[in-house]
């Protein structure tokens, strides 16, 4: 069984062998870059359905908790955002890829998404997300079970 126990920018700290919810468990690249701004928020607007259903969303990035606190406060995040700069996690979920930005090779986050049931088991993964309407597939999902 997959575990791990990392901070949240809202000073709580989220184990998953320790939840009593189902999961909507989602990795991105980094805070304030455009394409993982939409897709916080995203997952923002759709947050009240996701609860009413049940269930728990968190994102999780390589940023810190300073760089999470602006983020949430900024655009208004309610869900909790997970601190994982070293890795620790994404290497666990293997979300870290070998990528091409601007010509350059570097290594990042794999925009991925999983769902836990219950018993913290992985009932559903989205690897190599792409934002437009993501949460809402996600939400669909959920809804569907």
């Amino acid at each position: 069984m997959i575990d791990f126990s990392l901070p949240a920018h809202d000073g709580s700290t989220y184990t998953l062998s320790k939840a009593t919810k189902p999961l909507v468990l989602f990795f991105y690249p980094r805070d304030n870059t455009s394409g993982c701004t939409i897709q916080n928020q995203d997952f923002a607007r759709l947050y009240p359905e996701f609860v009413k259903l049940g269930y728990d969303v968190i994102g999780i990035s390589r940023d810190t908790i300073k760089s999470h606190c602006n983020f949430a406060n900024k655009f208004s995040l309610p869900h909790p955002l997970l601190a994982d700069p070293e890795e620790k996690v994404c290497n666990l979920f293997g979300v870290m890829k070998d990528k091409k930005m601007y010509g350059k090779d570097v290594r990042g986050i794999e925009r991925s998404t999983f769902i836990f049931d219950i018993k913290h088991n992985i009932i559903k993964e989205w690897r190599k997300v792409k934002v437009d309407n993501h949460a809402q597939e996600v939400l669909e999902f959920v809804k569907n079970l």
